[in-house]
């Protein structure tokens, strides 16, 4: 389900998957080039190559963690996704993680819209539904994502942390939230299951949050909408939104998530078909900064 990029063409610092699939653990970064449902600025299509191609930018001493980038990861080239049709590109997302977890590979997703996210945790849903029961869902975002239905389409980047919680994963924790409709806001607050935490508390407790995402006992799946950052830092997103966290902060956050037990990590939403563009660069250096943080 997936075509594997030219070998100048693949994240820095990633490896081909070897044609026998002889690995036995680490990282899969694979793109979804999915957009269908983006309503103000699209383009996250090109998302997946322009993350790879600032990778390029960053040396393999990370300062921040103190470590050298050596953990075992693989480029598996982007998903033959099904342009127009999130149904038909679902079915192949779920397949390919699958593929995946046979492989003991935990993916690393490079969107592409929101929605793929929903194909990445469904998969690892029925892959292992015990495990999933367990799962603490971590989201980037500067929206809530929890309208039930948006322009008529149940999956919608406006709707995936939704569909998300329909999966019935432990607990769900937003981080970065300053937009949402009321109905959203009800939700959220009325849900055990779902906490979410505003860019305001962010930076009046980030030392607190900090901590509590560091000492997460659970099994833990990131999603990072880029549009988290403020549009200082991310202009090329679907939805930008001011007030957001800044590239540091994001910093802080993924370092202090990389202690926990991480199955997966998507970044989605980066609207970019131009090098050098600071949208991309700030995604792939999530990217670098949680692999650099996982490597020994």
């Amino acid at each position: 389900m997936f075509l594997h990029t030219n070998p100048n063409q693949i994240f820095a610092f990633s490896q081909l998957l070897p044609e026998d699939n002889n690995v036995n653990n680490g990282y899969a970064i694979l793109g979804i080039p999915f957009d269908s449902t983006t309503c103000y600025l699209s383009g996250s299509r090109y998302g997946p190559q322009a993350i790879r191609e600032a990778s390029y930018n960053f040396e393999v001493f990370n300062i921040s963690s103190k470590k050298d980038l050596n953990i075992e990861n693989y480029d598996i080239g982007n998903i033959d996704i099904t342009p127009g049709n999130y149904t038909k590109t679902h079915i192949k997302i779920k397949d390919t993680i699958k593929e995946l977890q046979n492989l003991n590979l935990k993916p690393i997703t490079l969107g592409g819209e929101h929605t793929i996210t929903c194909g990445v945790l469904e998969a690892m849903k029925e892959y292992d539904p015990k495990e999933f029961e367990d799962l603490t869902v971590i989201v980037l975002d500067a929206h809530m994502d929890l309208r039930d239905s948006y322009l008529e389409e149940k999956y919608s980047h406006a709707t995936t942390i939704k569909r998300v919680a329909e999966l019935e994963p432990k607990q769900i924790i937003q981080l970065g939230i300053r937009s949402a409709c009321k109905e959203e806001y009800l939700f959220a607050k009325n849900n055990k299951k779902i906490k979410f935490y505003t860019n305001r508390n962010f930076f009046e407790n980030k030392k607190e949050i900090l901590t509590k995402l560091s000492s997460i006992k659970t099994p833990i799946y990131i999603s990072v909408d880029i549009d988290v950052l403020d549009p200082s830092y991310a202009p090329s997103v679907g939805t930008p939104a001011s007030c957001g966290l800044t590239p540091l902060d994001i910093e802080d956050i993924i370092i202090n998530l990389s202690k926990c037990d991480v199955k997966g990590l998507d970044v989605v939403e980066v609207s970019s078909n131009t090098i050098g563009d600071i949208t991309s660069v700030n995604a792939s250096k999530i990217i670098y900064d949680f692999l650099s943080a996982k490597s020994n």
